[in-house]
């Protein structure tokens, strides 16, 4: 089972503008839950709750149940609005799933043993392609994090979606090609020591 969390929520007749301004007034956060074959559900947050969730990480890969007046229900955040200007939590969209949904989730890209890579030890920048990668999997097994291991990656080396050790029933939703994730680039002045060294070998060979 995926990690979870869970929110009180009280529902909501009123929708529109009006009522939006009127709940974040009062320190709720105006929210949505939709899909499962039910109507959509307009639900109250408390603004200070959800917020200290978001920012706790993983708001939009952790499954979450939410007591809607006692009622529960078991989503996940799809998607969410920011204040342009304060920059804080305006509106939530929740997705209801259960154990059955498959669904697309962009998952964060974590990197270890960077001081096993042969490139990164003579100077080497990595270069990160990806930070998140989308996945298609089971909404009760969305993995928090996917993990590209650095080790024996050399200078002008590069990682690739097939390098990686995906839980069973996670696929990646690019299925064309074996894209890229990271390299390890060699900045500007090993570039010139590198080509300067090829130009030396050349030379004693001849």
């Amino acid at each position: 089972m995926a990690q979870t969390y869970e929110l009180k929520a009280t529902s909501r007749e009123r929708v529109g503008k009006g009522s939006a301004r009127a709940l974040r007034r009062d320190k709720k956060i105006p929210a949505v839950i939709y899909g499962g074959n039910k109507d959509p559900l307009p639900i109250a947050l408390d603004a200070k709750e959800t917020t200290l969730t978001l920012h706790a990480g993983g708001f939009m890969t952790k499954l979450a149940t939410i007591d809607v007046d006692g009622k529960k229900e078991l989503v996940l955040a799809r998607d969410y609005q920011l204040d342009p200007v304060r920059d804080s939590l305006v509106h939530v969209d929740f997705l209801r799933v259960s154990a059955k949904t498959r669904l697309a989730v962009d998952v964060p890209v974590h990197f270890i043993n960077d001081e096993q890579s042969p490139g990164i030890k003579r100077g080497g920048v990595l270069n990160v392609v990806r930070h998140t990668v989308e996945l298609e999997c089971p909404a009760t097994e969305i993995p928090e994090s996917i993990t590209v291991d650095l080790a024996g990656v050399d200078l002008n080396g590069s990682v690739h979606i097939s390098h990686v050790n995906l839980p069973a029933n996670v696929t990646p939703t690019i299925t064309d090609r074996d894209f890229t994730i990271a390299t390890v680039a060699a900045p500007a002045g090993l570039k010139e020591e590198l080509k300067a060294e090829g130009e030396e070998e050349a030379g004693d060979a001849e």
